[in-house]
């Protein structure tokens, strides 16, 4: 994106197909059913997820953006990391069925931005569309520029994700594995947890190396001793001890 330009609407969504609602794994009970409703146009509220790094949030907004588009709405997802004082512009041009706003934390504290936020809030509510947010912290807890935006965001319904202990982590591989025609041997796992940084997305990103060798390779399973392979060919890190 050149900054010259500014920001740009993003385009029609083509999500990652494992950033679905059926390969995400521990979500508290409820949530799902609830982010398929509003993906939908079932549901006139909107939704907040709040949660750590890596603890999902971008993969059920991707989610929900497929899920609406595969039910024939138009879902629009921003990614607002970069877009510190500069989202306005950006925000005033999105109409969707379902608007999806990733990293709320980065521009809450700008008033521009904030007014956009606003803006984009009620015009969602106006319309009946999705509106669906993301951020590290609650609504509370944000550094939101205009009081008004913070009584907006107060009014969503709230979800908070954790970040996956080791059983996700090893049910989310799996998942993802399964998916592929893939099977992950179980020394294979456990080397991952153990020589491998445990961070989900680490994990996921992994993965790719491991599914894109194993398809070079026709291979379906991956060991130990093809993850070592993996792992050297490519240069990826090992880390010692636990996370």
């Amino acid at each position: 994106m050149a900054e010259t330009a500014g920001p740009q609407l993003p385009l029609a969504l083509r999500a990652p197909p494992d950033q679905r609602f059926d390969r995400f794994v521990d979500a508290p009970v409820g949530l799902l059913e609830q982010l398929r409703a509003l993906a939908e146009g079932a549901l006139g509220q909107s939704v907040f997820l709040c949660g750590p790094h890596s603890s999902g949030k971008t993969h059920l907004l991707l989610a929900a953006c497929a899920d609406a588009e595969a039910a024939g709405r138009r879902a629009v997802y921003v990614g607002l990391r970069d877009l510190r004082g500069k989202a306005r512009a950006l925000l005033q041009a999105v109409t969707a069925d379902l608007v999806a706003l990733d990293d709320l934390e980065v521009v809450v504290g700008e008033r521009e931005d904030a007014l956009a936020l606003f803006d984009l809030y009620n015009a969602q509510q106006a319309s009946g569309s999705g509106l669906l947010l993301a951020a590290a912290d609650s609504p509370d807890a944000l550094p939101v520029a205009l009081p008004d935006l913070r009584s907006r965001l107060a009014q969503c319904t709230r979800w908070t994700l954790p970040t996956l202990d080791d059983g996700g982590r090893v049910r989310m591989l799996r998942l993802r594995a399964a998916a592929r025609g893939l099977e992950f041997d179980d020394a294979a796992l456990d080397w991952m947890l153990r020589r491998c940084s445990r961070d989900p997305g680490s994990l996921a990103a992994l993965f790719e190396q491991l599914d894109r060798a194993s398809l070079a390779e026709k291979r379906g399973r991956l060991t130990v001793p093809f993850l070592r392979q993996v792992l050297e060919a490519q240069g990826s890190p090992e880390r010692s001890g636990a996370a």
